[in-house]
């Protein structure tokens, strides 16, 4: 039997019922592309994620304030709203950690921040010069906060480009303006370029004044709730965070190491931890979306069934006159397999499209890739072998002679 030969016959068997076939082929569509809808957000959300925390700094350890916990307590509660590390600590670390490239302790809060009659609730970090460094921050216009106006405890601040936007329109130039937090009048002399990215974790939705400044007239206290440090390299960060440790739990007088008031963060413990989290999260939606996957393909067992039982007297017939069994079972599968091949196709399609829909009407990362769509064809390869083989053989295993008597 010719391969032109089974392909006419499958595309005859396919069309002369083309509502059947129709319905059939949409679960396979609807299947595949939930699947890769599915893995492209969490893909997008997991890249959104990565290169999130990669701006904030490069190589960065960040120690955090946390109460100090009781013996048998498995985690420490209240980690970064504590008040455990000082200013001292973080002199501390810049003169005796070598590895340290550079340190910057940072008071940050939200506030009510107003301005020409408009407000915002906006984070208020209070922090020092060598902030931009580590924290990758850059500046767009003006100046950042200096050593000068530490020590002066100047009444100044530097507005993240959202927050410049929210206050004083669009574009706006802000510098010299004055912006009141918590009833105290600070004086723009910056504006930081812009970062990317939304919510309450926006870097761009910010205000920097002198940490000194912010300990005195907006927190009331000479505590600090983050120290980042800038690792030499990426080779030191693993030595940075060892020699942090023990420095300040002998500032802190804490002989036990799991006692400890405070924790030490490697940024790329962090990243993958956060991608650790959205790969489960992929893997639970694209599990999800497969149920219909699995739903589709009994539906294309049950069409072939169907289809085996209305041409029993056809396969009869073609035994008759010398179709062999492979023959029979080839014709079946292949048609199976090109349902699932023309679904995986529009399901590829409607996948797409439903990633790029949920990208730009709903603002979430999503991001389709060239392994998803393999994936999909595989699937769609699978589906029709799996769940075709078993009518095939059947309608091959036939009785000719029954066949023929079959009303």
């Amino acid at each position: 039997m010719k391969t032109t030969d089974i392909l006419q016959e499958v595309y005859s068997a396919l069309t002369s019922n083309k509502v059947r076939s129709g319905l059939t082929v949409l679960g396979i569509v609807i299947g595949i592309g939930s699947v890769i809808a599915m893995v492209s957000i969490g893909s997008g959300a997991a890249g959104s994620i990565e290169t999130s925390i990669q701006s904030i700094g490069s190589n960065l350890v960040m120690v955090m304030p946390g109460f100090q916990r009781g013996i048998g307590t498995q985690v420490s509660a209240g980690r970064g709203s504590a008040q455990t590390l000082t200013q001292e600590d973080a002199n501390a670390i810049e003169k005796e950690i070598t590895l340290a490239k550079a340190v910057a302790p940072e008071i940050s809060r939200r506030y009510q921040v107003t301005a020409k009659g408009k407000n915002t609730n906006t984070q208020v970090v209070g922090t020092v010069a060598g902030y931009p460094e580590v924290r990758n921050v850059q500046i767009d216009t003006g100046t950042f906060i200096s050593d000068q106006n530490v020590r002066g405890l100047s009444k100044v601040a530097v507005l993240g480009p959202t927050t410049r936007d929210d206050l004083f329109g669009t574009g706006a130039d802000p510098i010299g303006q004055i912006v009141r937090i918590n009833k105290v009048d600070f004086r723009v002399i910056g504006v930081t370029r812009s970062k990317g990215g939304t919510g309450f974790g926006s870097q761009d939705d910010m205000v920097f004044v002198p940490l000194s400044t912010a300990q005195r007239f907006l927190a009331g206290d000479n505590y600090v709730t983050t120290i980042s440090i800038e690792a030499d390299s990426q080779k030191d960060m693993a030595a940075v965070v060892q020699q942090t440790t023990g420095l300040l739990l002998a500032r802190h007088n804490i002989s036990n190491p799991q006692l400890a008031d405070f924790q030490v963060l490697n940024q790329q413990d962090i990243v993958q931890t956060a991608s650790s989290v959205t790969d489960t999260m992929t893997i639970l939606l694209a599990s999800i979306a497969g149920i219909s996957l699995l739903v589709g393909g009994i539906g294309i067992m049950n069409m072939m069934l169907t289809a085996v039982t209305e041409r029993t007297r056809e396969i009869g017939l073609r035994k008759a006159i010398g179709a062999r069994k492979k023959h029979i079972t080839l014709q079946f599968l292949v048609e199976a397999i090109a349902l699932t091949f023309l679904g995986g196709f529009l399901g590829i399609v409607l996948g797409w499209l439903t990633a790029f829909l949920v990208s730009r009407f709903a603002g979430i990362a999503t991001q389709v890739s060239a392994q998803s769509i393999a994936l999909a064809f595989a699937i769609s390869a699978a589906i029709g072998i799996v769940f075709g083989y078993y009518p095939a053989r059947r309608a091959a295993s036939l009785n000719p002679i029954e066949a023929l008597r079959y009303e």
